[in-house]
This record gives C-alpha cells, structure tokens and sequence, in this order.
C-alpha cells in the first residue's frame, strides 16, 4: 500500500512539474510576443554583429524600436556597460615609460554622439545624407557620450596616448570637430586623424 501511495506522489509531481514547465517554456516568457519587436531586436543583432552587409536604412517598421533603445536608456546602459569591462581591462595593465602605450577612439558615436541628428532623420529609417551630416557636424554641437569622456580622461591620466580617428573630411570639418571635442571635454589626445 506504501508503495502504491509512493508511486501516486510520484506521479502527481511529475504530471504537475511537467505541466509547469511545458505550458510556458522560460524562454518565451522573458519577451513579449510581438512579431514587429522580436523582428527589429533580430535585425538589430544581425546589424550589431556585422552579419547583415549592405543595409542602407533601418527597416521602418523598426522606427519605434530604435528610437526606444536609443533614448529610452538601454543604448547608454550598453555602452556604460561596455565601457566598465575595459576599464577593467585597463586597470590591469601597466604603462611603460617608453611612451608606446596607446589607445585610439573613433569620434562619431563613440565620442562625440551624433543621436540629435539621427532623429531627425528618422534613426535610419531615412538615407544617410552626407551634406545634411557634414552641416550638423559643422555646428560643433554633439554631445559627449559621457561614458567615453570618463573612459578617455581615465586613459589620459594613466598615461596612455589617445589617438582619436573620423571618418569626417579634413578640410571642412576639422575646425568644428576640433572646438566640439574640446568643449566637450575631450582635452589631452595626442593626435586627430580625419
């Protein structure tokens, strides 16, 4: 009789711990079900992890969602993220005094943050215009992505050189890069490469 009472425990466990874990799979239960969503969080990997080549524009059906991820906090809780494991990294490593330590930056969206002229054009969902990009950057108004600022004053104070680098012309932008790295705080690099 004990073991038939055993036997019954044992099944009704498992048929209820079966239940609980087949109807809702964990997985699914993390994201809402959204074909839209899941479709742009996809894209957006694809493109982050440089296995889509070619793409032009961001999807428009896309539009909300990277307009959410871009200031609604988690593209600065990705980048602030990012920016700890190589301070971590950096404060591990010892700088010599031969002066070859060095580190390189890129200016556009990693520096200096071009998101106020992105929207505008829609976060992608327009195409790139280079002529409307250079009077934007000609302003001298991007922001510092402020996670890199402390990133680069902590690499200047350690004694790395800072090489900054852009994809910008030279001769119509370097006075307007040049005044908005510096207002922004971007003191101490050890050269501008355009």
């Amino acid at each position: 009789m004990a073991k038939r009472v055993n036997e019954i425990i044992i099944f009704v466990f498992v048929a209820l711990f079966s239940k609980a874990i087949g109807a809702k799979p964990y997985w699914r239960t993390r994201w809402p079900i959204d074909r839209v969503s899941t479709e742009c969080l996809t894209w957006q990997l694809a493109v982050e992890a440089n296995n889509v080549r070619g793409w032009r524009i961001v999807p428009a059906h896309c539009l909300s969602h990277i307009e959410a991820y871009m200031t609604g906090g988690q593209y600065e809780q990705d980048v602030n993220y990012i920016v700890e494991q190589i301070e971590s990294y950096v404060s591990e490593l010892v700088v010599g005094e031969d002066g070859m330590d060095a580190w390189i930056l890129d200016i556009d969206d990693t520096c200096l943050s071009n998101v106020i002229y992105y929207k505008k054009k829609k976060y992608g969902c327009e195409p790139y215009d280079p002529m409307a990009f250079k009077a934007w950057a000609m302003k001298g108004e991007c922001p510092a992505i402020p996670g890199v600022l402390g990133l680069f004053s902590k690499l200047v104070k350690n004694g790395f050189k800072v090489f900054l680098i852009t994809g910008r012309d030279e001769e119509t932008l370097a006075p307007s890069t040049i005044a908005n790295l510096h207002d922004q705080g971007f003191i101490g690099y050890e050269r501008l490469t355009f």
